[in-house]
C-alpha cells in the first residue's frame, strides 16, 4: 500500500521499536494527525485469544466518559408502550415488523447501533444476514437486548461502544476524535483497557494482551506498551 507525503512525513515521527507509555502515544498520534477533517482515535488490540472457541470469545460494551465524538444514530425495535418510551428517550428510528422489508429489499440503513427488546427478537432474527455481516445484530452481552431501552439509547448516545473479537483475534474500537485534548483520550482510553482486562476470558492460557496500536483515521500506527496491562 502506497502512502502520500504527510503519512510518510508523520510515521517519521513514530520510532516502530519503540512501545510507548499511553500519555506519550497519544502524544503523538495527535501530532501526526494531518487530515484536514476530525480523525478517529482508533485502537486496536490484538489478543492471545482463538476466537474459534466460544470458550474464548470477548464481547461486550463500555461507555467511553467523553463519548466518541460523534453522533449515533440508534434504531429500536419495540411494541406497546416500549415505542413511546423509545422515542421519548431520542431513538432516531422506532418500529417493528414493517422495518424488515425496509431493511431487506430497499437497502436502509441509517442507524449505526440497533436495539431490540427480547419480545421482537423473533422479528430481529429475520435479519440477521443483512445486520450480522456489519455488527449490527443486538446482543444481550453488548446490552442492545433488555427492556430498558431508555437506559440504553442514553448510554449509547453518551458515548457507549461496543468491543469484539475479529476473525483475527483483533478488537477494534473508536476511543474518540483528534480534536479531543490528551487528557480527554486519556481517560477514554483508561475506560477502555479497565473493561478489555476484565473481559479476559478464564479458559485462556498464555498471553492475552500481545499487542496495543493507537492510530488516526489517516495517521500512522503507534504502540502502546502492553506490561502494564
Amino acid at each position: 500500500m502506497k502512502h502520500g507525503k504527510k503519512y510518510q512525513e508523520a510515521a517519521k515521527l513514530v520510532d516502530r521499536t519503540v512501545q510507548y507509555d499511553t500519555a506519550e502515544a497519544i502524544a503523538l498520534v495527535k501530532k501526526t494527525a494531518t487530515a484536514k477533517f476530525d480523525e478517529t482515535v482508533e485502537v486496536h488490540i490484538r489478543t492471545g485469544c482463538d476466537g474459534r472457541h466460544a470458550e474464548q470469545q470477548i464481547r461486550g460494551a463500555v461507555v467511553l466518559p467523553n463519548g466518541t465524538g460523534k453522533t449515533v444514530r440508534v434504531l429500536v425495535f419495540a411494541k406497546g408502550d416500549k415505542v413511546n418510551e423509545a422515542e421519548a428517550a431520542g431513538a432516531d428510528h422506532v418500529g417493528g415488523e414493517e422495518l424488515i422489508p425496509k431493511i431487506q429489499n430497499e437497502g436502509w440503513l441509517d442507524f449505526d447501533v440497533v436495539v431490540a427488546t427480547p419480545d421482537m427478537m423473533g422479528v430481529v432474527g429475520r435479519l440477521g444476514k443483512v445486520l450480522g455481516p456489519k455488527g449490527l445484530m443486538p446482543n444481550p452481552k453488548a446490552g442492545t437486548v433488555t427492556m430498558d431501552v431508555a437506559k440504553a439509547i442514553s448510554d449509547i448516545k453518551a458515548g457507549k461502544i461496543e468491543y469484539r473479537l475479529d476473525k483475527a483475534n483483533i478488537i477494534h474500537v473508536p476511543v474518540g476524535k483528534i480534536s479531543f485534548d490528551e487528557a480527554k483520550l486519556q481517560e477514554n482510553f483508561d475506560a477502555l483497557m479497565e473493561a478489555i482486562v476484565k473481559a479476559r476470558p478464564s479458559a485462556l492460557k498464555g498471553q492475552y494482551l500481545r499487542s496495543i496500536t493507537l492510530a488516526t483515521t489517516m495517521g500512522p500506527g503507534v504502540k502502546v506498551n502492553v506490561a502494564k496491562y
